[in-house]
């Protein structure tokens, strides 16, 4: 999870170019207060304050004010949960109990709701002025997984109409802080929060991340990242190999080398106890494995399973 929020990050420190020089005096001096103060610090509002009465239509300026309200809007505590880890997370200290049992802590994000929906406020207006700039939609994604920990319903949603939107309308020339991006950086985005999702491990974000492969899928529907996601979904987190196995075929069929594919097709059998399965996959791992010693063992199993009758 760490790694999309340098999304936020983004956000806050990218200071692109303007035409007019007023505007971007306020954003440098917006950026040296936050590597100064913090998003949060004082006099940040009032310097937002007088942007907005000089430029009241600058998306840049609601970025601001959205890294603001962000920031005031939480505070961190470090809590015990009964858990191996929270949000994907390992805990930051580790006690035992009288009974020496384990008492794992973690840090954990609390949200003022008001002051969060002023932030939310904020960045919808930004991208309502600037719909091309993808950063500020990942803005908004990324911190509604941050808001919604466990449950991350309005992330999904909001993430769900972008996919709708970028791909149902023409002509929109997409930036990130800046640089022109193709549908290849987008596909990579999307899959970086359904590895969010699949790494919170809670049910409701397994249902986002099956959501949102399906949905990328209904767009790209020969994109192996995706058709192997909903096999890793069935086999993982449901148990359903017959699914699991349809999906992973489907990635084998466009893309025979897949090695995630082949692994997980190799496991399920084995631990399924299907021999004829196991000797289908056990050759594409010997020749696709990049693991030396993986192959040199997968092919001992092979030739095993072949003497034995």
């Amino acid at each position: 999870m760490k790694r999309i929020f340098a999304i936020l990050a983004a956000c806050v420190l990218a200071a692109p170019a303007f035409a007019q020089t007023s505007e971007t005096e306020y954003q440098e001096r917006y950026v040296l207060l936050v590597n100064r103060l913090g998003p949060a610090g004082v006099g940040i509002e009032t310097l937002l304050d007088r942007w907005e009465a000089d430029f009241p239509e600058d998306a840049n300026l609601f970025v601001a004010r959205f890294n603001y309200y962000n920031a005031k809007a939480q505070r961190s505590e470090v809590v015990a949960k009964d858990a191996a880890k929270f949000l994907g997370n390992q805990p930051v200290l580790t006690l035992k109990d009288s009974l020496g049992a384990d008492i794992r802590y973690f840090e954990e994000i609390f949200y003022d709701d008001e002051l969060y929906g002023k932030a939310s406020e904020a960045i919808d207006r930004a991208i309502r002025i600037a719909p091309e700039k993808l950063e500020y939609r990942f803005c908004k994604i990324t911190s509604l997984i941050s808001y919604e920990k466990e449950s991350p319903d309005m992330a999904t949603a909001a993430l769900l109409s972008l996919i709708d939107y970028y791909y149902g309308t023409k002509g929109v020339a997409w930036t990130y802080n800046g640089e022109a991006v193709d549908a290849e950086f987008f596909k990579s985005a999307v899959q970086e929060y359904c590895y969010t999702f699949y790494t919170i491990g809670s049910p409701t974000s397994y249902n986002a991340f099956k959501t949102v492969s399906e949905k990328m899928v209904s767009y790209n529907k020969n994109d192996t990242m995706f058709l192997g996601n909903l096999g890793s979904y069935y086999y993982v987190v449901k148990g359903d190999n017959r699914n699991a196995k349809k999906y992973y075929d489907r990635v084998l069929k466009i893309s025979p080398e897949d090695y995630p594919s082949i692994k997980n097709c190799v496991l399920m059998a084995r631990k399924s106890g299907d021999t004829k399965m196991e000797k289908k996959y056990l050759p594409l791992l010997v020749r696709y494995s990049p693991d030396t010693a993986e192959q040199m063992s997968a092919q001992a199993r092979l030739d095993f399973l072949n003497k034995k009758k």
